[in-house]
């Protein structure tokens, strides 16, 4: 049953400038979504390495609730990498940061598969920091990890990864216990202290596939979504 909000819902104090609105001020948080229902490629920084008989490819797939396919080269460690060309969010220990993904990759145990937060850099399967869920090539299994200056804080999720399945994933960090929640498949799987948060660093939306073997392997991306709640010299 719809629940109605007649006289209004706010998420700001009484003083703000839209404190008396009866809508919540859409600016307490920076939120990023993307379903896939467009692609710029002027929007991302695209790292690839195309040793094989053709190239990489991002291109919009038909499905419903919108789809990114990405495929590689043909070639053993071929890769296609994306990264948001601003780096827009940012750990801070007192503020609520989230991600969530839906993906699935075409060979789960012949693939490196990143996503999530990281830093910009032109080889996100070795970044020094970020916080990102990583599948390793021969492996079927996610790893969640957080990572500052090359030292992480890491937990391997529960189900694994199966060849052309989709898998949600995503983090939700509580500034008031200091940790990470962790979730597969909209279900919490545990939690990572944040002792390694990289809090020194801005983050962007990253992620990729490296092929395992001599084979094009291709990952498709449902849609992604990113929240930070501003800092205090930002809020309302």
């Amino acid at each position: 049953m719809t629940t109605h909000f007649t006289s209004g819902v706010t998420n700001v104090g009484a003083g703000s400038t839209l404190g008396r609105a009866k809508m919540p001020a859409p600016a307490k948080y920076h939120v990023y979504h993307n379903d896939f229902d467009t692609y710029l490629a002027s929007d991302w920084t695209i790292t690839t390495t195309e040793g094989g008989s053709g190239n990489a490819s991002e291109a919009l797939g038909d499905g419903d609730g919108g789809l990114l396919v990405i495929t590689n080269d043909d070639a053993d460690n071929d890769n296609d990498f994306l990264q948001l060309t601003k780096e827009g969010f940012k750990y801070e220990a007192g503020k609520q940061l989230a991600f969530n993904a839906r993906f699935k990759t075409s060979d789960a145990d012949a693939s490196d598969v990143v996503m999530g937060l990281q830093i910009t850099d032109t080889s996100p399967l070795d970044v020094s920091d970020g916080i990102f869920f990583l599948l390793t090539d021969g492996s079927t299994t996610l790893t969640f990890i957080v990572e500052k200056d090359g030292t992480q804080s890491t937990l391997d999720l529960p189900t694994a990864m199966a060849d052309d399945t989709f898998m949600t994933v995503g983090f939700m960090y509580d500034p008031k216990g200091q940790k990470f929640h962790v979730y597969q498949n909209n279900a919490e799987v545990g939690t990572v202290a944040s002792t390694n948060a990289p809090d020194d660093e801005e983050l962007t939306v990253s992620f990729g596939i490296q092929n395992g073997a001599a084979a094009a392997k291709v990952l498709t991306v449902d849609y992604i979504t990113a929240m930070k709640e501003r800092t205090a010299n930002t809020e309302l």
